[in-house]
Parts: structure tokens; sequence; C-alpha cells
């Protein structure tokens, strides 16, 4: 079943059995289950022996040239063989397309990684990969949460600076005809200024408190290995990480 379109393909779990071109240029690839496994019931993992009938599945993947592939797996739905298995039935899968997904893996994880590390917007990835903004928007946070559950790096000068998001907004009481502020999305980000840890952390806000919570949030044997603090002229930023550090840094 394995043939050269299978392994130009590259679909673990999966074997191309006819590739035909539609009028409009797509090629569509028919796809067949080629790993055993694939019967194995995924709640007991007692390989099945009855069949319960056909299912088809359409899932996206990468693109491939201009006008991409169209994929139609034609799989089977099993009985489960175990009689005391809560699940009765299933239907095959890989670890490339699991039960129900309508993306590979592939797809889904490549989404992630463009906009986390290869500096794409999110509506960049979206275009070049034909996936919905939401789409790429959940396979960037899955990518990033990835990342954000390891341990910061070492740092040896921490960069404080504020950014704004938006336009401040004013508006003007009808009463007084005073100008207040409404809207000030200032973040405070939080940078490896000297070594290679890029972004450590952003916080909403640009308040000592705001500095000192995000401080809050790592290990004091991090804070201690900090010997510099690379700020601008703020006396706010300057009183935080002189607060929040247990060895007050020199600043710059």
């Amino acid at each position: 079943m394995i043939n050269g379109t299978t392994k130009l393909l590259d679909l673990d779990g999966l074997a191309v059995e006819r590739v035909e071109r539609l009028q409009d240029g797509t090629r569509r690839v028919h796809l067949a289950t080629a790993d055993e496994t694939a019967r194995a019931c995924p709640a007991c993992g007692v390989f099945a022996n009855r069949v319960k009938g056909p299912a088809t599945t359409r899932p996206r993947d990468l693109p491939y040239g201009e006008r991409g592939l169209e994929f139609v797996w034609l799989k089977r739905r099993w009985w489960c063989s175990e009689a005391s298995c809560p699940r009765k039935s299933f239907t095959e899968q890989t670890g490339q397309v699991p039960a129900g997904a309508r993306l590979t893996t592939r797809l889904r994880v490549t989404a992630g990684r463009r906009v986390r590390d290869a500096g794409s917007t999110v509506v960049q990835a979206a275009r070049d990969l034909r996936l919905s903004w939401p789409t790429v928007m959940d396979a960037f946070r899955i990518a990033a949460a990835k990342v954000t559950a390891e341990p910061l790096p070492e740092v040896e000068v921490l960069g404080v600076d504020e950014t704004r998001r938006g336009c401040t907004r004013w508006e003007q009481d009808p009463d007084t005809g005073k100008w207040k502020l409404t809207r000030d999305r200032r973040h405070t980000g939080f940078v490896d200024a000297l070594g290679t840890g890029g972004l450590l952390g952003q916080v909403e806000g640009r308040t000592a408190a705001d500095v000192l919570t995000w401080l809050s949030t790592t290990e004091l044997t991090w804070r201690k290995n900090i010997r510099y603090a690379a700020i601008d002229m703020s006396a706010t930023y300057r009183a935080a990480v002189r607060t929040g550090l247990p060895d007050p840094p020199t600043g710059s």
C-alpha cells in the first residue's frame, strides 16, 4: 500500500491510493489507513475485529503549490471488541489526524509556530496557511503555552519599558467641560537586555504595583541574579525595581 506518493506526502499512518485533478486544478488525494494501531479502541486499547461501516473525513493539511491538495480519507468505523468498554464504537484515527479533527496535526503546529517563532502576525499566518484567524490564534496559544511554562532564563540585565496599545482616548465632561482620560492602554514589558532571553513577560499597566506584581511571580534566586536594570528616566520603574529586587541593581 505504501508507494512513492505516500512517501512524498509523509503523513504517518496514511497511504495514498490515488490522486485526481479537478476542473479548477485542485488535486484530490484519496487516502487509506496504513497503520494497524488505528483500529485500537481509544478508550480501552483493545484491537477491534468487527467493522461497523465506512466513514469519510476531509482533513486540511499544509498548502502544496498554488492549487493545494484536497484530502479524502475513506476509513472504517469499528465495533469495540471489549464487552466492558463504555466506548461501543469508534472511527480510525492517527497521530496526524485525530478523531474529529478538521486539520492535520502538523498544520495546526505550523500555524502556532509561524506566530511564536517566525514573527508572523496571526492575520498573515492565517492568510498563508489558508486558515481562519481564530484557528491560528488557538494554535498560537497552545504553542506559546509550551514556552511560558518553561522557567525563565537567567538574566543579568533586566530591561523594563512601557508600550502603548492603541490610541489614548479623552472625553469631555458635559457638565464641567473638562477633559478626562478614559483610556490609556499602557503595558510594561520585561526583557533580557543583554542576553538572548528576549521578552520575559508583559503586564497591563505601568505603575510600580504592576511591576512588583510581575516580579513577585519569579523565583527569588532568579531575581538575585539580576545585576543591572535598564530603564528610562521613570521614577516609577526605579522605585519598583529597588523595592522588588533583593539586591537593588544599578540602573541605567
